[in-house]
Formats: C-alpha cells, sequence, structure tokens
C-alpha cells in the first residue's frame, strides 16, 4: 500500500504552471503593511524584530494581526486586508485589546473615505471633531474581531504547553470559521530567557539533572513550532527586545546598522551609538531558525504633529536578512505606524 502510494507521487505528472499554482496556493506570497513592507514573505518564514523598548514593536504586530484580519472587501469597500485568522501568543503580559480595537476602526474608517483625526488633535479643538470610534461599521469591526486570537503565557512551561496543544486548537478555529491561520504572532520571544537561564543554572547546581537545560528547553520549542508549521503553513513574526553592551565585552556582537538616509549626518550622530554593541543572546537553534531579522532604534529625530502642538519621535526601521540598503523612518500616532518622508 506504502508503495503504491510512492509510485503514485512519483508518476504524477505536473508542469511548472501547475506546481507554481500549487505552491502559490498552499504559501501565498504576503506583503506586510509599512513599515515592514519592504520584503515579500510567505507561510513558513520566521521574522524576528528586535529593538529596545520603547520602539513600537508590539505595535507593529498588531498592525500586522489588523492586515490579516480585514477582508480584502466588503459590501463594495476595498480594505485589502487577508481576511485569515491570527493567533497571538503573549510572552511579555502588556497586550492591550483596546489598542488593537482602535488601529482596526482607524483602518476601516480609512478605507471608508473618513479623515483620519487624531486624538491630540482633536483635544487641541475643543473635542469638537466627530472621531472614527464613533463612525465605524460594528458589523465588520466583530467579525474581524473573532478572527482574532489571544493566548497569554506567564512562564516557559506555560509556552511549551500552549505549544504542545496548539495544533488542535489550530484544527478547530479553521475548522470553524472556514479560514486557515495565516500569522502566528509572537511578542517577545525572549521575555522568559534570562529567568529560565538563572532558574537551570541553579537546578542543575542543586540536582545536576540535564533535563533542565536551557537548550533542552530552547530545542523543544522550536521543534514544535518546526511541527506546526508542517501541518498548517503560517508565516511567524516574533518581537525581541535587543540588549546592548560594552564595547570591551569582545564576545558580543557588534551592532551592524546602516542607516545610511542623510549619510554625513547620520554618521556623526550614530558615532555615539557605536559605543555600543548589539549583543545576540537567543540559543543558536532559535538564531537558525530565524529566516527575516528586522531591527528598530530610536533616533534623536522628530517631526512635529499635525496640530502643531507637540513633536512626534521618529523610529528607525532597518532590514539586517536580507540586508537592504535602506531604513525606513517612522512615527507612532492613533492610527499605527505611518512613514516619513
Amino acid at each position: 500500500m506504502v508503495e503504491n502510494g510512492v509510485k503514485g507521487w512519483i508518476s504524477v505528472n505536473e508542469g511548472a504552471r501547475e506546481m507554481l499554482e500549487r505552491v502559490l496556493g498552499e504559501r501565498p506570497v504576503m506583503m506586510l503593511p509599512p513599515p515592514l513592507h519592504r520584503v515579500p514573505v510567505r507561510a513558513g518564514n520566521v521574522i524576528e524584530i528586535s529593538g529596545t523598548s520603547p520602539s513600537a514593536k508590539t505595535l507593529l504586530l498588531i498592525q500586522a494581526a489588523v492586515n490579516c484580519v480585514l477582508p480584502t472587501e466588503w459590501e463594495g469597500v476595498h480594505y485589502g486586508g487577508l481576511g485569515q485568522l491570527v493567533l497571538y501568543i503573549d510572552l511579555d503580559c502588556h497586550f492591550d485589546v483596546a489598542r488593537l480595537q482602535q488601529v482596526l476602526r482607524y483602518r476601516i474608517f480609512k478605507a471608508r473615505g473618513g479623515r483620519v483625526v487624531d486624538w491630540e488633535q482633536n483635544n487641541a479643538k475643543g473635542g469638537n471633531v466627530e472621531l472614527p470610534l464613533i463612525v465605524c461599521d460594528d458589523e465588520l469591526l466583530s467579525l474581524c474581531m473573532r478572527r482574532f486570537f489571544y493566548v497569554r503565557c506567564y512562564q516557559t512551561s506555560e509556552f511549551l504547553a500552549t505549544l504542545k496543544t496548539l495544533h488542535c486548537r489550530v484544527q478547530r478555529e479553521v475548522e470553524a470559521h472556514g479560514a486557515r491561520i495565516q500569522l502566528l504572532l509572537i511578542d517577545n520571544i525572549g521575555a522568559f530567557h534570562w529567568v529560565d537561564r538563572a532558574t537551570t543554572i541553579s537546578v542543575l547546581e542543586v540536582q545536576n539533572r540535564k533535563s533542565f537545560s536551557l537548550q533542552g528547553v530552547w530545542e523543544a520549542l522550536v521543534h514544535d513550532l518546526r511541527k506546526l508549521l508542517s501541518v498548517h503553513p503560517m508565516l511567524i513574526v516574533a518581537s525581541k527586545a535587543s540588549v546592548f553592551g560594552n564595547t570591551t565585552n569582545e564576545a558580543e556582537r557588534p551592532f551592524q546598522g546602516r542607516f545610511s538616509m542623510d549619510i554625513a549626518d547620520q554618521r556623526s550622530r550614530m558615532k555615539e551609538s557605536h559605543k555600543h554593541k548589539f549583543r545576540e543572546y537567543m540559543p543558536a537553534i532559535w538564531q537558525a531558525f530565524v529566516t527575516h531579522r528586522v531591527i528598530l532604534q530610536n533616533s534623536d529625530e522628530s517631526v512635529a504633529a499635525s496640530n502643531g502642538q507637540h513633536k512626534q519621535p521618529i523610529h528607525l526601521l532597518e532590514w539586517l536578512l536580507p540586508a537592504l540598503n535602506t531604513v525606513d523612518k517612522f512615527v507612532v500616532g492613533d492610527a499605527g505606524a505611518v512613514l516619513v518622508p
């Protein structure tokens, strides 16, 4: 019976066109919303977003989720979303569902031809401007929120247990909604790293048990994620807090940023930051699992807000893997991350 299955698989006559249609159907190319729009990705890729706090890492995850749960079109209005499901695993335990709804409402409001109004601009005018929070399609909002699934883990053991049972949950939600989970978002993949490192060392010293090794924990995590991707192809986007160290430590990897806009001014401004180095603290098995890397950094620049009453700090985003020669600038507002020309 197995031989017949193998022979049947080998004997299939599939042309290039059929093969591409099948592959693109199983793992379609996706474009994440700005400022993560530079590199096309597909299901099976793993994107790591690194940055100090605060550098809008969680906001970029929220924007990716909003782009996924929104439909491509709804009642004749084009929203440009994917209309698929999102699974959000919160290891940082700081997720704000109100922020998710706010970004989602702004996106719906803007797609329907509304003019986006900032909260602070509205307050400066005495609160007389009608906000997008009021003018929104509640039915569409409810549909999008039902496509968003949230899991919170407070320690590594809970995270491991979640991954062990994730296949059953994903299968159940896919059957119930008639759609697949397109995005797996992990907020702060390194949230428990330092606690686990201290705990496992302490336990090993007392009990001398190899089963508590940090390497074993990460091998199990990556193994479960790979197994999940083999059954349910999806895009994984994980945020991670950056750690900077002293340049006298040769064990640390140099921070290799290429913030090249306004090169002369940028280099002079970056001289101070080059006194520090970006330290990669995640285990090698996780680093090998990651296919795309993005780094965020806060800059000293700022731009005037639309109401002219305050300054908005500018954030810098650079692709390290694949390496790009461009750096995107963006500011954070009520509507999410907005690119700065």
